[in-house]
């Protein structure tokens, strides 16, 4: 059983950056895949970025390609989305995950193939 925990998001104006960061207990993060997804009022929750179980794959959505980067950190047991040149659309609660799939491309962006997530957090980001 993995725990996940996500903070960092909070209210900015257009144009700045925030860094999300997940916090996993419970077990090593070395053993998962993990994603971002978001999800705004009235909408479904979307795939936003995943990151392979050794960080060398990452995967984004084509609505945050060069703005958000994701990473990560084993040692620490840590994922991290850094979202740069936010706008009012990237508002919404973000949410990380973990999956147990051993190769998750071509899977990634499928929120069914994570096993676990967090509480969200949320981002608002005014014009």
């Amino acid at each position: 059983q993995v725990q996940l925990v996500e903070s960092g998001g909070g209210l900015v104006q257009a144009g700045v950056s925030l860094r999300l960061s997940c916090a996993a207990s419970g077990r090593t993060l070395s053993g998962y895949a993990m994603g971002w997804f978001r999800q705004a009022p009235g909408k479904e929750r979307e795939f936003v970025s995943t990151i392979s179980r050794s960080g060398s794959d990452t995967y984004y959505a084509d609505f945050v390609k060069g703005r958000f980067t994701i990473s990560r950190d084993n040692a620490k047991n840590m994922v991290y989305l850094q979202m740069n040149s936010l706008k009012p659309e990237d508002t919404a609660v973000y949410h990380c995950a973990a999956s147990l799939l051993f190769n998750i491309a071509t899977r990634y962006s499928n929120p069914s193939n994570y096993n676990y997530w967090g509480q969200g957090t949320q981002v608002t980001v005014s014009s």
